[in-house]
């Protein structure tokens, strides 16, 4: 998504940089807005932010960085706050730029869900739970497809609770399948899980290698607060 973004404009990489911005600009919104920005000024910064991106070749030295995405983004967003963006001097170049709509109220929870943490470390944790909201999408998506979106939504809360916490024999009784039946169910669900999680990984690394390491400070992330 990165390579086609940063390509010579056509609908495809529209599309793509459309695509970038629309999945994780509450991360990055949540981290201007814990550096004292009111929400306007921080979705004005946001916008602005992904539309230099490719207007100033940003994204080509993502792909020559190939590093992690998540800290590619952070680093890129601190120098542009730091650099990059006078607000009064964007408004005389004719405005800011609207890639994508923004509904804040999802940037504005994960602010909440980190407002005890440093800066960076409150960005890792809401880029975390994008990534995981993102997976979750997908995974319903899934069941929704194949007719099972009961399935999913009664055996979902199976992927938090410990293995010792799942009724087996209430979700057997609402599925009206047995209880070995309804363990194979859970079981599927968590392994779909972990493959998805780790394909939403694989697309913010650069190498194959990384992708474990991501994954862990992802969840070692997801347990600060």
């Amino acid at each position: 998504m990165v390579v086609r973004a940063q390509s010579p404009s056509t609908g495809a990489a529209d599309a793509s940089l459309e695509s970038l911005c629309r999945q994780y600009w509450p991360p990055l919104y949540a981290y201007v807005r814990s550096r004292g920005h009111p929400p306007h000024d921080a979705q004005d910064l946001t916008q602005e932010f992904f539309a230099r991106l490719l207007e100033k070749g940003w994204l080509a030295a993502a792909e020559r960085s190939q590093g992690k995405l998540r800290s590619f983004l952070l680093t890129a967003m601190k120098r542009f706050l730091a650099n990059e963006w006078d607000r009064s001097q964007a408004a005389k170049r004719g405005g800011l730029h609207a890639i994508t709509s923004m509904d804040t109220g999802e940037g504005e929870q994960l602010l909440a869900a980190a407002a005890t943490l440093p800066e960076e470390t409150g960005f890792d944790r809401s880029w975390a739970l994008t990534v995981l909201k993102s997976t979750l999408q997908h995974l319903r998506a899934e069941y929704e497809k194949a007719g099972k979106l009961r399935e999913y939504e009664r055996i979902k809360p199976a992927l938090t609770a410990l293995r010792g916490e799942i009724d087996y024999d209430a979700i057997a009784a609402d599925l009206r399948v047995l209880p070995t039946s309804a363990r194979s169910l859970v079981h599927r669900l968590r392994k779909r899980f972990r493959e998805l999680f780790r394909e939403e990984v694989a697309g913010t690394v650069a190498t194959q290698e990384e992708i474990d390491d991501e994954m862990r400070a992802l969840i070692a992330s997801l347990g600060h607060g």
